[in-house]
This record gives C-alpha cells, sequence and structure tokens, in this order.
C-alpha cells in the first residue's frame, strides 16, 4: 500500500476516534467510521461550486462531467494498455474478464458480457480468445447439466498472478493524488450513477431506443 494513503487513513482514524469519543454518535466499527466520512466530508465537497471551462459561456455540468468521465476512461486504458505492453494480454478487456471470473466464480457467457457491459458480439470475441489461449474453459453446470459456465482455469490464474503487480500498480495510477476520503466519496458517486446506468443496461434495447428510454428514467 502507499505510504501516503496508509498515513492518511491513519490520520483519519485518529480524528474520528477524537470526534467520536464522549459523544458516540456513530458506532466504534467500519460502518461507524463511513458514516462519518460520509457526514464530515461530504457537505464541504457539495458546498463548493467549481469552476470549469466555458462556464460563463453556458456549458453545462452535465456536458462537464460527460467529457471528464470519457477522458479519465481513456487515461486509464492508456496506463492499463502499459501495463500489458509485455504481456500475451491483446487488450485491458482480456485480463478484466478473468478477473471477474476469479472474484465472482464461474458463469455464463451472457452473464461475463453484461457484467462486463460490453456488445454480445465483442464479448464473445474476447471470450474466444481466451478460451483459445487456454485462459479460461467452457464446463457443464452443475445444477443444470443443459447449460455451460465460462470459469478460470490454472493457465488463466497464472497469467494474471504474473501481472498483478502492474495491473494494480495501473488502478493506483488513475486514482491519482485523491486523498482517502475524497476516493471514498467519489466510489459513493460513481457507485450511484453507476446503478443508473445498468438500470438502462439491462433492459437490452436497440440503439435507435436507448436514448429516448434512458432519458425518460431522469424523470
Amino acid at each position: 500500500m502507499d505510504y501516503n494513503l496508509l498515513k492518511a487513513v491513519v490520520e483519519l482514524i485518529q480524528q474520528f476516534a477524537e470526534e467520536n469519543r464522549g459523544s458516540a454518535l456513530y458506532s466504534n466499527d467500519l460502518q461507524g467510521f463511513i458514516e462519518w466520512i460520509n457526514a464530515s466530508h461530504k457537505e464541504n465537497y457539495l458546498s463548493e461550486e467549481p469552476s470549469w471551462k466555458g462556464k460563463d459561456m453556458g456549458r453545462s455540468s452535465e456536458s462537464v462531467i460527460n467529457t471528464l468521465l470519457i477522458r479519465i476512461g481513456r487515461y486509464a486504458k492508456s496506463y492499463s494498455k502499459s501495463a500489458i505492453n509485455d504481456s500475451m494480454f491483446s487488450s485491458q478487456d482480456d485480463f478484466i474478464y478473468l478477473i471477474s471470473l476469479k472474484s465472482m466464480g464461474p458463469m455464463s457467457k451472457i452473464d461475463l458480457i453484461r457484467h462486463n457491459v460490453h456488445e454480445k458480439p465483442a464479448g464473445i470475441l474476447i471470450i474466444n480468445r481466451l478460451i483459445h489461449n487456454e485462459w479460461v474453459e467452457q464446463a457443464i453446470c452443475e445444477n443444470d447439466k443443459r447449460k455451460k459456465h465460462i470459469q478460470i482455469t490454472q493457465k488463466g490464474l497464472d497469467m494474471l498472478d504474473q501481472h498483478m503487480n502492474k495491473i494494480r500498480k495501473a488502478s493506483r495510477i488513475v486514482v491519482g493524488s485523491l486523498t482517502y476520503s475524497e476516493q471514498m466519496l467519489l466510489i459513493g458517486i460513481l457507485s450511484k450513477l453507476d446503478e443508473f446506468h445498468s438500470s438502462v443496461y439491462r433492459m437490452n434495447l436497440e440503439s435507435r431506443d436507448l436514448l429516448d428510454n434512458a432519458y425518460k428514467k431522469l424523470n
């Protein structure tokens, strides 16, 4: 773990203990600590409206957020590309699919594709590539012999282990200089945003119907 991050966490815990001593507004555990962070730090961020390019010309906050999310996604992709530069991985999707299977266990092709928010044709290409490299395999589902699921192989686990240090380093770089409390706040905001878009994604709409139906969910 990065030393500065560890130091920031320790300082936050000390501050939590001091402020909660005597009043006991929050339980003296992880849940209480998280609730304290939300209450102590969220208001500060929400009360300060930032400036952005084009704001004085009427550029909306929605436009800025959309642009920033695209830019951050591209930065993250470039770091992931660097992390697998000397590996057999063809793209970041290869190790993302492997990590999904490692952490969540076997699943059907379509569930794996949906979990990673891909269109079916693109997801099938990734899965076929993983099967070809013997990093994953198809197996009969124990609960339903008529179905097959995808599971990671030992070769796939070994491949992940060989490159996890660089993959973790890429993830750490994406977070940049955000403090622990800023990271917690960002996780909460992005999780809320992800849940909204996930609910739209699960509707399996055609591209021509997607925009209007998603927009209706805002009202």
